[in-house]
């Protein structure tokens, strides 16, 4: 919290505030001023003269002509390096030593001397071409050099000097002609020579390429620092980034193959001496800060962590890292600027990330190990953990892991309950920021919203352009209540994993594994259900460790399959453990229903282990799911609407669809599990809420459980099949029409009526006995009648229908032998007659139609 000045000591500051912006005002308006009369064009003269006019318009140019000038002076300068190169090369062999020496020394004099009169004359773009010619050839004079006087030199030794000699030189020449701006870039340029190539030699005195590397960064970061020019800068800047992070990299890669902590203390050395430059350099360019400080951590932590990793047993290096980025977080908190702590504070998270991704196999592994034991249930119980979940993993890859992930738990949980920034402001929405002072200076005379803005911000805190009393962005206030939230849940998951992996690493024994695999469980639904640690510093963290719970109870169900007593003593603490939690849980609804629905899916599974164990058969067992949707059925059924209820009945019903899936193969038993369940659905629809859709699904049920049976009895009579569905479907369209007597026959009867008339019709066709056609005729003549007793439509129409049908299917075979005795031109003959009859009486016959229709019409 900053504190707000007293009102003597804020009104001072205002004073002087307000004396430094009239100050700053009064050069702003001379210089506009003066700009102004720059820029005033001149008096015209007072009789111009007529211009001439042109026959033709002049086409506008297309190029600038300072762009010819650089383009010609560009294309100049290359062809006379290009002339330089070839004479040097080509046709060096033509004049003798001193006519060569005399060649390339006058014409390198005279291209160096010629920039000082060019730059007189202000011809600055022809000096630099002629500079750069001359900065090319006195590369050639040292190459020629080489090659007549020095020939019997190392080339890679005379390199190294003759690059060190032309950076000297073109300083030098840069420095004394500071108009030119191409000799110092070049000069900064071939600086990253030297040293790298003088390793590169190998010879006595010659330093190795990692500290020559370390040297040239140094100098880039000197030179970056001190020089003005901002071409050169950016070159060493750009130089010593590239230098600096291939000693790193050199330092870090001699560090990890170093056997012993002897041996990893001269690269250990070259890293911290790395880290230093870098942390020079985040100190003095600000601009750079944040990446030179993360590069200066991971330096430090590599070369520290180096040597503790040669010392310590393998399978432990990581942790030594970690332990070092541990420390580095440590020292940071020691009061350094913010963009050196925030780099520092990257460079420590990124080792503890890699430390914690180095650790999740074996939590994976920990977690997927159970699914091994599914094909020897209780066999018996393993020999340790390691046998029991399957993993094949070296020994000294076993213990570290639990140790680091409880570590950087503990780094997180205290992370979180540090003030991050912006989180004090969203925890107390109304405390005054740094720009809302007492109200008694606020409201005085003589002060506005702007100057109290100047004032908060002369004390190094900040005001938003609103003025004095303005509300701070939510954004800096989300962050940080966004990054305790989840510190504190990666806490809480971290510290999770690393028990869950705790008896592989120590290869406890069996019942060890899973009674500490049961303690995890509940204490992750202890800390879901009561507001705690995690709940105040993370608004998820209920279902963070939800989630945590979730699969610790899986991966507890699935190890306790090795052995019987275990099954039963795992699966019934897990749904007391669950039940337990949705009765006395506090948290949002959904974690309640989540709960309630985990508890009912381990009931099922503790039911199945039930059945199994007494060796039922499949079918047997199913019957014995049924007790879940019952009970589950029966706690629903609970007075008042409970928001669990639906999410409760819907896993139960998922159980009852693995009793009709485990009955399929016995249809007797199947018909006995879907009867079964379409009374839970029954009872289900008497409750108001329900009745709809569990009316109509017990409905469905019941016709399934019917037709299942008769199938099992081999009946293959459609009647027996279609009757469990007429019956109550005429049932329901009575009381339909009793409640709303103006309801359509169709809507009411014809469903039910057709779901019978109709298979039987097809039945009676290709049935050769008389009962079944006998019967249908009687069924449908009745139905006829009571049509046209009751005038409803649906029952005339249908029952008509299916009796002419039915009489046509017996009139067939005597009308099939009548046509055969007659002669072949009587059918022909009596279908003209008919024709001819029908023609004759059409006008009657429409009229006739018509008032069938009409009558039709009016029945229901």
């Amino acid at each position: 919290m900053e504190n707000v000045p007293p009102p003597a000591e804020e009104l001072a500051i205002l004073d002087r505030e307000l004396v430094r912006l009239d100050a700053r005002r009064a050069q702003l308006l001379a210089r506009r001023a003066w700009l102004l009369n720059a820029i005033r064009p001149p008096a015209a003269p007072a009789m111009p003269a007529a211009p001439v006019a042109r026959p033709f318009a002049a086409p506008p140019s297309e190029a600038s002509p300072p762009n010819v000038q650089n383009l010609l002076l560009t294309l100049g300068g290359i062809l006379l390096t290009i002339a330089a190169i070839a004479f040097t090369l080509v046709s060096w062999g033509h004049l003798g030593i001193g006519g060569r020496s005399a060649v390339l020394g006058a014409v390198t004099v005279a291209a160096l001397a010629a920039p000082v009169a060019l730059l007189r004359r202000r011809l600055t773009s022809t000096a630099e071409v002629v500079a750069a010619l001359g900065l090319v050839l006195m590369v050639l004079d040292a190459y020629a050099l080489h090659r007549v006087a020095l020939a019997d030199t190392d080339g890679l030794g005379y390199a190294a000097f003759a690059s060190a000699a032309l950076t000297a030189l073109w300083a030098a020449y840069g420095l004394s002609l500071d108009e030119l701006r191409i000799p110092l870039p070049v000069a900064a340029l071939t600086a990253q020579l030297p040293l790298p190539l003088w390793a590169l030699t190998g010879a006595a005195g010659a330093p190795s390429m990692e500290w020559a590397l370390l040297a040239t960064a140094a100098l880039d970061v000197a030179v970056a620092l001190w020089a003005k020019p901002a071409g050169v800068r950016a070159i060493v800047a750009t130089g010593g980034a590239t230098t600096g992070g291939w000693a790193l990299l050199i330092g870090g890669s001699q560090s990890l193959a170093a056997d012993t902590p002897l041996e990893a203390i001269p690269p250990a050395v070259l890293l911290l001496a790395a880290a230093a430059l870098a942390l020079f350099a985040a100190w003095r360019a600000p601009s750079a800060a944040v990446a030179s400080s993360a590069a200066a951590g991971l330096a430090v932590i590599a070369a520290v962590g180096g040597v503790v990793r040669a010392g310590v047993p393998e399978g432990w290096a990581v942790l030594g890292y970690l332990l070092c980025a541990v420390a580095l977080l440590g020292l940071v908190r020691t009061g350094l600027p913010g963009r050196l702590t925030t780099g520092l504070n990257g460079a420590s998270g990124a080792v503890h990330a890699l430390a914690v991704l180095w650790s999740l196999p074996l939590v994976a592994l920990t977690l997927a190990g159970p699914l091994t034991g599914l094909e020897d249930i209780w066999s018996g119980a393993p020999a340790g953990a390691r046998e029991a979940l399957g993993l094949d993993l070296p020994p000294s890859a076993l213990p570290a892991p639990p140790v680091i992930l409880l570590l950087v738990a503990t780094v997180l949980a205290a992370a979180s309950r540090l003030p991050w920034p912006g989180a004090a402001a969203a925890a107390t929405p109304g405390t005054p920021g740094p720009t809302e002072g007492p109200s008694g200076p606020a409201g005085a005379p003589g002060t506005s919203a702007p100057t109290g803005a100047a004032a908060g911000a002369a004390w190094g805190g900040w005001a938003p352009s609103g003025g004095a009393g303005a509300a701070r962005p939510a954004g800096p206030a989300v962050s940080g209540v966004a990054r305790r939230a989840l510190a504190a849940c990666g806490a809480l998951v971290l510290a999770w994993a690393g028990l869950l992996v705790l008896p592989s690493s120590l290869d406890l024994n069996y019942p060890a594994t899973v009674t500490l695999q049961l303690l995890l469980t509940a204490a992750a639904l202890a800390l879901a259900v009561r507001p705690g640690w995690v709940t105040r510093h993370a608004p998820t963290g209920d279902a963070v460790a939800l989630a945590c719970g979730l699969v610790g109870a899986v991966s507890a169900g699935l190890l306790s399959l090795a052995t019987r007593p275990a099954t039963f003593a795992v699966l019934g603490t897990l749904v007391v453990a669950f039940a337990a939690a949705a009765v006395t849980t506090r948290a949002h609804r959904a974690v309640q229903a989540v709960l309630a629905c985990a508890g009912t899916v381990f009931a099922t599974a503790l039911v199945g282990a039930v059945g199994a164990a007494a060796e039922l058969p499949p079918h047997r067992v199913a019957l014995t799911l049924l007790a879940v949707p019952a009970a589950v059925a029966l706690l629903a059924a609970r007075p008042g609407r409970h928001p669990v209820a639906l999410p409760m009945e819907f896993t139960g019903a998922s159980a009852g669809l693995l009793a009709v899936a485990l009955a399929t193969g016995h249809r007797p038993t199947l018909a006995l599990v879907l009867a079964l369940c379409g009374v839970i659905a029954a009872g289900t629809a008497v409750r108001a809420e329900r009745r709809p859709a569990a009316g109509y699904l017990a409905a469905v049920l019941f016709v399934l459980a019917t037709w299942v049976r008769l199938a099992a009895s081999d009946i293959a009579s459609p009647e027996a099949y279609t009757l469990p569905v007429t019956v109550p479907a005429l049932v329901v369209g009575v009381l339909r029409r009793r409640r709303d007597p103006e309801a359509p026959s169709w809507t009411a009867y014809g469903p039910g009526l057709a779901a019978t008339l109709v298979p039987s019709l097809f039945a009676a066709w290709g049935d050769e006995h008389w009962p079944r056609p006998l019967l249908l005729g009687l069924a449908a003549l009745a139905l006829t009648l009571v049509g046209a007793r009751l005038r409803l439509q649906a029952l005339l129409v249908l029952g008509g229908a299916v009796l002419a049908l039915d009489a046509l299917h017996e009139l067939a075979p005597y009308v099939v032998q009548a046509v055969g005795a007659l002669p072949r031109w009587l059918p022909p003959a009596l279908a003209g007659l008919l024709l001819l009859a029908v023609g004759a009486t059409y006008e009657q016959r429409l009229r006739d139609a018509r008032k069938l229709r009409d009558t039709l019409g009016r029945m229901r």
